[in-house]
């Protein structure tokens, strides 16, 4: 069944586009009221990042969850895993974060988290689509049931002290230098106070948000900003978070880039070390690098894969009793702490296995050599370009050729017109033919 409203990662696009006013305050309304249980009052915490937007959607969201007789909390400028746990933490019915991660700051979106602080389910989201385009009139709470909104003061130091009680009581990173890029979003107060009251000299970038400014060239997708900072400082490390603060980058004293799969092999091989793991392996996507599957696979571990979207590595994580799982792309889900990807845990986790080693980072973070990995991406208009026999065969002779030391994936992208074309194997130039080929072969038949 076709969702209307609801993508892989929550209600998102352009602000005042697709996110108006009035959606958002339908999403409230019909949110509170699926998530109506028993006669207790019911309460939401609302969170966000420094979108401009972020005010307009915030205000309507209220607007709609106290017109059902929802109590809102309002914690500002919050981190989406944040948000998660405060959602947990203060017993509260639902949770929301309103931001659109890694887009632009022309982009806004809703992400919603049950009373359990975990992304809705797609039955949930269904339910929810259904009412939004409901008359909802004769539900509304009655004059004297009305919902009533406040600010909690107190939710950056709630997230601080969670995100230190993650690292052993005695764990201090004095000594250490590192540079910080908050990309000019939602942990750009919480993270750095965090660091810097675990005892590490930090420098910060992109923690000066103006509404406009979010992940333009800097944050985790843009990590030649930290790269350059690192060198200058001559730090032992740079730390950069998106957006929304559910995933992280990491660069090492020499301003070499460590992307997710390099730090889930970092966490694992701590995790098996200390008897942490509660299953014998992790949980990746299908765009994780071969490298990093051989890689556990030395260590006596598996690597489970998905389809890409951080929300499948954690269904297959619970489904299947696995504790840390995560993307390339930086979100390290560590179910010990968190019910989401949490950038600034991720990064604590590395840093607490940084100081037990007393190594550089470059050396504790290149646990494997990756594999040659192309990926290109094809864009068109209409039909289905993969369905047609040419791109079939296409795709069947490009596996044969990369064999038993090779992959091909290929994917539609779930949020665009556009087919993504990946392989890796041991030899490079067999790759960018599998590559080539296939990509040939969509283009002609997207034409």
């Amino acid at each position: 069944m076709t969702r209307k409203y609801f993508g892989t990662d929550g209600i998102r696009g352009r602000a005042n586009g697709v996110i108006t006013p009035d959606l958002a305050l339908r999403v409230g309304q019909a949110t509170g009221l699926a998530f109506r249980r028993g006669e207790h009052r019911h309460r939401v915490v609302i969170g966000k990042d420094t979108r401009l937007s972020g005010y307009m959607i915030e205000y309507a969201m209220v607007a709609g969850f106290t017109a059902v007789g929802m109590d809102v909390m309002l914690l500002g400028p919050m981190p989406t895993p944040a948000v998660a746990m405060l959602t947990r933490s203060m017993r509260a019915d639902l949770g929301v974060m309103i931001s659109a991660s890694h887009n632009a700051y022309e982009d806004n979106g809703i992400k919603l988290f049950g009373p359990d602080g975990y992304k809705l389910n797609d039955d949930v989201e269904r339910e929810i689509e259904a009412l939004i385009d409901a008359d909802l009139g004769p539900r509304l709470a009655t004059s004297p049931m009305l919902g009533r909104a406040k600010r909690i003061d107190s939710a950056d130091a709630r997230y601080v002290e969670f995100a230190k009680r993650t690292l052993p009581r005695n764990l201090s990173l004095e000594g250490l230098r590192i540079v910080l890029d908050c990309a000019n979003g939602a942990a750009y107060k919480v993270a750095p106070q965090a660091l810097w009251e675990l005892g590490a000299e930090v420098i910060t970038i992109g923690v000066e948000p103006d509404g406009f400014n979010i992940n333009r060239e800097i944050g985790s997708t843009h990590p030649s900003t930290l790269v350059s900072k690192v060198k200058e400082m001559r730090a032992d490390v740079g730390i950069a978070l998106d957006g929304d603060a559910d995933r992280v980058l990491v660069v090492d004293e020499h301003g070499q880039v460590v992307d997710g799969d390099q730090l889930m092999a970092v966490i694992a091989r701590s995790w098996l070390e200390d008897g942490r793991l509660s299953a014998p392996g992790i949980v990746a996507t299908v765009m994780s690098n071969l490298g990093l599957e051989r890689y556990l696979a030395g260590l006596g571990l598996s690597l489970a894969r998905t389809a890409v979207g951080d929300r499948y590595v954690l269904e297959h994580m619970r489904n299947h009793g696995f504790n840390l799982g995560g993307e390339q792309s930086g979100h390290i889900i560590l179910s010990d702490f968190g019910t989401t990807g949490d950038g600034l845990v991720a990064a604590l986790q590395l840093l607490a296995v940084v100081k037990r080693m007393d190594k550089p980072v470059s050396e504790v973070c290149h646990c494997f050599e990756p594999l040659p990995q192309i990926l290109k991406n094809v864009r068109y208009k209409t039909g289905k370009p993969l369905e047609q026999q040419a791109v079939m065969s296409a795709i069947e002779a490009a596996k044969q050729l990369l064999g038993e030391s090779g992959r091909l994936v290929i994917r539609p992208s779930g949020t665009e017109p556009v087919i993504r074309v990946m392989a890796e194997g041991d030899d490079r130039d067999l790759v960018e033919r599998a590559v080539d080929d296939v990509v040939d072969a969509v283009t002609k038949a997207a034409a």
